[in-house]
């Protein structure tokens, strides 16, 4: 039997493409290293100033992640106007963030849930849609 290596995911997404869907997107997975091992634990999102993302998370391991300055990525996914899938996947070193710094304003839905919030650099971007 003989296996062929096509690929899920046949097409990327530009980083306009995936820009757009990190501004849309309010719920993601968190993904970093918990204890040596890969965990995704669940977090909101919003994109400020098109070149980061703020993270909100109750979940104790991202709050010591951003201040350890650790790299983190930040994954999210959809359908698009075609029922296709797409994924998007935001990679940068994390950096912790005061809520002082959020209150109020644009940044509001995510800075008033009591959770830790994080920044995110959008250092490397990328997105994939199915065929």
């Amino acid at each position: 039997m003989t296996a062929t290596s096509s690929s899920l995911w046949s097409e990327p997404l530009s980083r306009d493409e995936c820009q757009r869907h990190l501004e849309d997107a309010t719920a993601a997975r968190v993904l970093l290293s918990l204890r040596g091992l890969p965990a995704a634990l669940s977090a909101q999102i919003e994109l400020a100033e098109e070149d980061h993302l703020v993270i909100s998370s109750r979940e104790n391991a991202v709050l010591l992640a951003a201040r350890r300055g650790d790299v983190i990525s930040v994954q999210i996914d959809g359908l698009d106007a075609n029922d296709h899938t797409w994924s998007v996947t935001a990679t940068g070193i994390a950096v912790w963030a005061s809520s002082e710094e959020f209150e109020g304003g644009r940044f509001k839905r995510i800075a008033d849930c009591g959770a830790a919030l994080a920044i995110l650099p959008l250092s490397v971007v990328t997105g994939q849609r199915a065929p």
